[in-house]
């Protein structure tokens, strides 16, 4: 993280465009937020957009504006995040989910530092800095056509790749006293973590990453037993690793077998997944690659659901909006 930090300071006073790569809840927000802090746009607004959180019918426009007419319901001009971004930074998360065609608009308007409206011709000046970031395996996507080439090596001008924080257990220690510290002055608190506690931290895998162990730290200042609840949660996860494998029934065939290995398989992923992202089910479609719908079934099927018979939704994650919310975002 230092020499992600030195290369923030040397490139934040230019205006080259970057691409943030890592997992989710790595802190991508917080590095594009540094990047913006330091360069010669820090005046200006720093404007978020998460390209995989709004339709693809109406993220141009977003981005864009519309003109007067351009569509039905287009009652008046409207300015897109690129003109709000004026002498700014527009960051563009979930870089990789945009569509073919926006991509397109997207790479010209990054080639010519121009664009136009929906539904109009007059051409507007880009004076905002581009932040893109994803989670996605870019290279396999252009494998698979999912993503442009010349869009990508246009992007890619500095590339940054945030580890997760399983590749960087030394900041543990640290995150969990910042935590602790701002955790206890928002809620009133005088909590302090137990040593036994503080190793099951340390040795624990975080694939949610700063974000995951953000919440684990709120609930265990905020619940009395929270560190006893994070204790199980963890005895529950090295049970479930070390657990032999069932014998198989007598009689049963070699492909019945593979088969039901293979359920048994996709259902502690699936299972494994939801509870990464807090049982948000469009997160974990965008994970696991396959279509909400069929995460629905998969989640029926597999009886994925929570005491009181409802999928696992966690009620604290938002359903994808057509609008551009600021959360407070995770430090990272």
């Amino acid at each position: 993280m230092r020499a992600i930090g030195a290369t923030i300071d040397s490139i934040a006073d230019t205006d080259a465009t970057v691409l943030l790569r890592g997992e989710s809840g790595v802190g991508k927000d917080l590095v594009a937020r540094a990047i913006h802090a330091r360069s010669a746009h820090r005046h200006g607004p720093f404007v978020r957009i998460n390209c995989a959180a709004i339709p693809s019918d109406l993220l141009e426009s977003e981005l864009f504006g519309h003109e007067k007419g351009a569509f039905t319901g287009a009652i008046r001009r409207k300015l897109g995040h690129f003109e709000h971004a004026s002498r700014g930074t527009l960051y563009l998360d979930e870089i990789g989910d945009m569509s073919h065609e926006l991509q397109a608009k997207l790479l010209h308007v990054l080639q010519d530092f121009r664009f136009s409206r929906v539904g109009g011709h007059a051409q507007v000046e880009l004076d905002a800095r581009v932040i893109a970031a994803t989670n996605r395996d870019l290279e396999k996507a252009l494998t698979r056509l999912e993503f442009r080439e010349d869009l990508y090596y246009r992007l890619n001008a500095v590339e940054l790749r945030i580890p997760p924080l399983r590749e960087r257990r030394e900041e543990i220690p640290g995150l969990v006293a910042w935590f602790l510290d701002r955790f206890n002055a928002q809620y009133g608190r005088q909590k302090q973590l137990s040593a036994e506690t503080l190793a099951l931290l340390g040795e624990h895998p975080w694939w949610g990453n700063v974000r995951e162990l953000e919440n684990v730290i709120r609930r265990m200042v905020v619940l009395a037993a929270g560190e006893q609840a994070f204790a199980a949660l963890v005895a529950d996860g090295r049970r479930r690793c070390g657990a032999p494998a069932p014998l198989a029934p007598i009689g049963e065939g070699l492909r019945d077998i593979a088969r039901r290995a293979a359920r048994e398989a996709e259902r502690t992923a699936l299972a494994e997944v939801l509870e990464r992202v807090r049982g948000n089910r469009l997160e974990a479609s965008r994970i696991l690659r396959v279509s909400y719908k069929t995460i629905l079934n998969k989640v029926t099927e597999y009886g994925l659901t929570g005491k009181n018979g409802h999928d696992q939704q966690s009620p604290a994650v938002p359903e994808p909006t057509t609008r551009n919310s600021r959360h407070s975002r995770p430090p990272g």
